[in-house]
């Protein structure tokens, strides 16, 4: 782990009971800060208290959006240890995010030092009941304070951690979705694949739009074609139509998903035929009404897999597995979620454990 310099709060906050935890609505007490500026490159990594950041009106990520972020987990095993799931492949993922957003990259070994340092300094706000976890939310924005549509000369990085309840405090509920062919989330050549603020800005119009008409969350449909699975809501989506599963293809459009790549290597592992291609709309709704669309699930960081029970399109419900949780989206999360909590074997070794602090001041 690197070391930095830590000014610890003064004022340390009550922590909140595991049972009251949301997702994302209480901070911890210790925030990482980092500074770039065009020719002296990243500079000044520290530990402070949590806290408000000042910025001028006419700083540029508030009128130019040049602004990334990423999400990642700790998870306090059975065993008292504290386990990011793969943290590398985050911090991979947040630098490329970097780089298509025209922004200075950040060397992914100091990203994951920075994850291990602030969990480490605020360990004791990992939450220990069955399916609480800290959420690590490392952003990157603009800082150069002028008007002018370009490329920041200045930059800072941050990284706050929340703790957070179980998405699921009822067990896994499978959710109603709306395929949309009016909202668009990416197109090829844009931002699809970059973890970038923009991308959620611009999701909220669908996402409200579904809501309005009784589904949980939208489907996204390709920006040409309008005919072609997406992504559903912040998530990755797969279906299984008889024995195979499908999932769109990384091609420019959709976040490589993390959770998403763990799920593909794992159904691999088990024998399943997985294949990442384009599917259309137009088939699975024929799938489902010839019986043949056993399985559809989302996959993402805060809930592991969301089952979808019913998908709508052009005023057509299909009914998925009689609307409950199908064996495969069961089977994915129980095993992705044995391993982030060290509960089972971790062929991959996807989980990394958090050095413990020598001594607390």
């Amino acid at each position: 782990m690197g070391q930095f310099p830590i000014t610890r709060t003064a004022t340390p906050k009550a922590r909140p009971s595991d049972d009251s935890l949301a997702f994302g609505k209480v901070m911890t007490d210790h925030m990482f800060l980092m500074n770039y500026e065009e020719g002296k490159g990243w500079f000044n990594p520290r530990i402070e208290p949590y806290g408000p950041l000042s910025l001028d009106p006419a700083t540029s990520v508030l009128h130019y959006g040049q602004a990334i972020f990423d999400g990642l987990k700790a998870f306090r095993g059975d065993d008292g240890r504290i386990r990011l799931f793969r943290a590398d492949r985050h911090a991979q993922r947040f630098d490329r995010s970097a780089r298509i957003m025209s922004m200075p990259p950040l060397p992914v070994d100091l990203i994951r030092q920075s994850f291990d340092a602030l969990v480490s300094v605020d360990a004791d706000w990992v939450p220990r009941k069955a399916g609480t976890s800290l959420y690590l939310r490392p952003t990157i924005i603009a800082t150069d304070v002028m008007l002018g549509v370009h490329p920041a000369h200045s930059y800072l990085y941050f990284l706050i951690l929340s703790p957070v309840g179980s998405y699921y405090k009822e067990g896994v509920k499978p959710v109603r979705i709306l395929a949309s062919d009016s909202h668009v989330r990416a197109v090829r050549g844009g931002t699809g694949e970059a973890k970038t603020a923009a991308n959620y800005a611009q999701s909220l119009a669908g996402q409200q739009d579904a809501a309005k008409a009784g589904y949980t969350q939208v489907l996204y449909l390709d920006g040409v074609h309008r005919k072609f699975l997406d992504e559903v809501g912040t998530m990755n989506i797969m279906v299984r139509i008889g024995d195979e599963v499908i999932t769109p293809p990384l091609a420019g459009t959709i976040l490589d998903g993390v959770t998403r790549a763990s799920a593909i290597e794992l159904m691999r592992d088990w024998g399943l035929k997985v294949q990442e291609r384009a599917i259309s709309i137009d088939e699975v709704m024929q799938a489902g009404r010839d019986g043949t669309l056993k399985e559809m699930w989302g996959t993402g960081t805060a809930a592991v897999v969301s089952p979808v029970g019913t998908i709508g399109y052009k005023g057509e419900d299909v009914l998925i597995n009689g609307g409950t949780t199908g064996e495969v989206t069961q089977r994915l999360y129980d095993a992705i979620t044995g391993i982030q909590y060290g509960r089972t074997n971790d062929p991959h070794g996807w989980t990394s454990l958090v050095p413990e602090m020598a001594e607390a001041g």
